[in-house]
């Protein structure tokens, strides 16, 4: 039993550890220059853009992992108590590691959940402020050629 609840430990810390929800390094977007606008003032567009969309989401990751951290422990302590309550020291023992496994899952579901929100969010502003500087912007499922939107094949 004593290699079961070492092996639980780090098991649930490696779970957590990718399902950590991190701010997004780039959009998920096409956006294109605006007809006869030069290269280096979109790139410079880009640049202010990605800045203003990182400053959108800014905390957000950090509060999605908090979150995920406090279910990893709170499932352990609850796991811990139930456990304790039920089969004594050793009870509490694999309470905790199975406490600890569940809050884990559950903590992870959420960074992967949030993760996908806190991507949505960044792309959103980063369209806006690429379209606000009169960029073509792409709909979903489209590329976008010079002057005009074509479905993706």
């Amino acid at each position: 039993m004593k290699n079961a609840k070492s092996a639980a430990a780090p098991l649930a810390l490696a779970a957590l550890l990718a399902g950590c929800a991190t701010t997004p390094a780039g959009p998920t977007v096409q956006v294109l220059p605006a007809p006869g606008k030069s290269f280096a003032a979109f790139q410079d567009e880009v640049t202010v853009c990605k800045q203003y969309a990182a400053s959108q989401v800014q905390g957000q990751a950090e509060s999605t992992n908090e979150r995920s951290l406090g279910a990893l422990l709170l499932g352990g302590a609850l796991g811990a108590a139930l456990g304790g309550a039920i089969g004594g020291g050793e009870g509490a023992g694999i309470g905790a590691a199975g406490g600890g496994v569940a809050g884990t899952a559950l903590g992870g579901a959420q960074a992967l959940g949030s993760k996908g929100d806190i991507q949505q969010q960044y792309n959103n502003a980063y369209v806006q402020c690429m379209y606000a500087k009169g960029n073509q912007v792409a709909p979903a499922g489209y590329y976008t050629m010079p002057g005009r939107a074509v479905p993706a094949p």
